[in-house]
């Protein structure tokens, strides 16, 4: 198996020769997945837009003085999740502000309301919903958590995750992308990775370029995402995610990382990590398809048939058939995977709580065994 060592790293992510790292990055993928990318069929569920962080670059956050500050109902949550369910969506991606509650009146009285105290009570109690009332498999996306939250969210969710973004506590200072973010210092990110591993979680992470941060940085975070998925194996997907700028936002005049920024972290992440981990990039940030795959990645993530990208509205979801086009153009099959990967399934006792196992049992033979693009040349 072709990789590089750490010394190696620093080296590839300065060199001229782009193509070549892309090369190598591209057969570790092939010898390890095969000549199939996948992706999983979801809904985007953003439980409240409230946060106690206030990150440079964000939009999907809104202030207590904002009308459009909210949590979602019960209601409104079934009513997503059972729309999707129609549209054979398989995975309920809940993402929402980190503990709003602890910074925000309006939070509070909102929480109130919908009767709870704590936003991650709710979370828990409106997976548990989606799991009784639809055929969805919750996935929790609700930053940065402590071992007994992660416990107690663990059975009614059958993944979970949290993007680290950077180890760089730079980005910590005032005028920096993570100023004021008590969420985003990376020893607790690093903590809740840790945590998630101890539990058995399986997991995704990730890191997001662009923000500030440098090249040894962004090594030094994929190399703290691979040391602990070394010491507990529960990783399963790292993304890797370009920042893009928004107006309104801090950061709206910094300057978005280029296409072979992105493609050069990409092939480095492939060959920094073990094979077993998923490399993931977002489809609607930049629509690079072919780029993407020769840099190495295996995975497009969740895309939606119903519901936007909440955290990045003005980038659509691309529609599945011309994500498979692209695939297919250069000699890849499109596969549709659930939430949890098959490898976490098979080791279902440890990763999933006997609720979870019949759930996702069910839902594997329809997912992993769906090839969208040789269906479709079916149909023709």
């Amino acid at each position: 198996m072709i990789s590089i060592s750490e010394a190696q790293s620093y080296e590839f992510a300065s060199g001229p020769d782009l193509f070549a790292l892309c090369q190598q990055a591209a057969k570790i993928r092939d010898e390890h997945w095969g000549k199939r990318l996948t992706y999983s069929k979801k809904v985007f569920i953003p439980l409240t837009n409230m946060c106690r962080d206030a990150c440079g670059y964000c939009t999907f956050v809104q202030g207590p003085d904002s009308p459009d500050a909210n949590y979602m109902t019960p209601e409104q949550v079934l009513k997503t999740a059972r729309e999707g369910q129609v549209l054979d969506c398989k995975e309920a991606l809940f993402s929402l502000g980190e503990r709003p509650e602890e910074r925000h009146q309006k939070a509070r009285d909102l929480l109130r309301h919908l009767g709870y105290t704590h936003t991650l009570d709710y979370l828990h109690d409106q997976c548990e919903n989606v799991l009784l009332e639809t055929t969805l498999l919750p996935h929790i996306n609700a930053g940065a958590l402590s071992y007994d939250e992660l416990k107690h969210l663990k059975p009614v969710a059958a993944s979970m995750g949290m993007m680290l973004e950077t180890v760089s506590n730079t980005l910590l200072k005032k005028g920096q992308a993570h100023h004021a973010c008590p969420d985003k210092t990376p020893k607790r990110r690093l903590n809740t990775l840790e945590q998630a591993g101890r539990l058995d979680i399986a997991f995704t992470t990730g890191i997001l370029i662009g923000i500030g941060e440098s090249w040894q940085d962004r090594i030094d975070s994929l190399l703290a995402i691979r040391d602990r998925h070394l010491s507990y194996g529960h990783i399963q997907e790292v993304i890797i995610q370009n920042f893009r700028a928004k107006p309104g936002t801090a950061m709206a005049a910094c300057m978005e990382p280029s296409l072979d920024d992105m493609k050069r972290t990409i092939a480095l992440a492939r060959l920094l990590l073990p094979a077993e981990i998923s490399v993931q990039a977002p489809p609607n940030l930049q629509e690079e398809y072919g780029s993407y795959i020769h840099a190495g990645i295996n995975d497009w993530g969740g895309i939606s048939p119903l519901t936007k990208d909440f955290i990045n509205p003005e980038r659509a979801w691309p529609q599945i058939d011309n994500v498979a086009k692209a695939c297919q153009g250069l000699g890849y099959s499109l596969e549709e995977r659930l939430t949890i990967y098959a490898r976490f399934q098979e080791q279902e006792s440890r990763y999933l709580t006997a609720n979870l196992t019949h759930r996702v049992a069910d839902l594997s033979g329809q997912a992993t065994h769906s090839n969208y693009f040789l269906k479709e040349e079916v149909v023709a």
